[in-house]
């Protein structure tokens, strides 16, 4: 099986706050926290890359890397779910902060590609 991620990618105004700030959401998001206490599930700051794999100035990605035989069964739910949460981040972030949040971008990635 491949090394199944999903890549969180925070564009025009993010900050290396929102950046921290995100993947903290995520980590206390109830079905991802419950994922990485069983095992199945990674979430770390990586830098940035381009599709060749190449670093791209200083920016990090959010990567949940997911573990584990039964990571394909439920990798689409996983996607949804973590959709849903960064959605929620930026609700939250529109309500607690100046300025609009940074736009996302949340797709399926191949690690061992990257």
């Amino acid at each position: 099986m491949a090394n199944q991620g999903i890549r969180v990618r925070l564009d025009g105004n993010a900050t290396e706050r929102d950046i921290g700030a995100l993947r903290k959401w995520l980590e206390r998001e109830e079905p991802l926290d419950e994922r990485v206490r069983a095992g199945e599930l990674r979430i770390q700051e990586r830098p940035r890359t381009d599709g060749s794999g190449a670093p791209m100035g200083v920016g990090m990605d959010i990567v949940l890397v997911v573990t584990g035989a039964a990571a394909s069964v439920f990798f689409q739910e996983l996607l949804d779910q973590v959709k849903r949460a960064v959605s929620a981040w930026q609700a939250n972030r529109r309500d607690v902060e100046d300025g609009a949040p940074p736009e996302d971008r949340v797709e399926p990635v191949n690690l061992d590609d990257r």
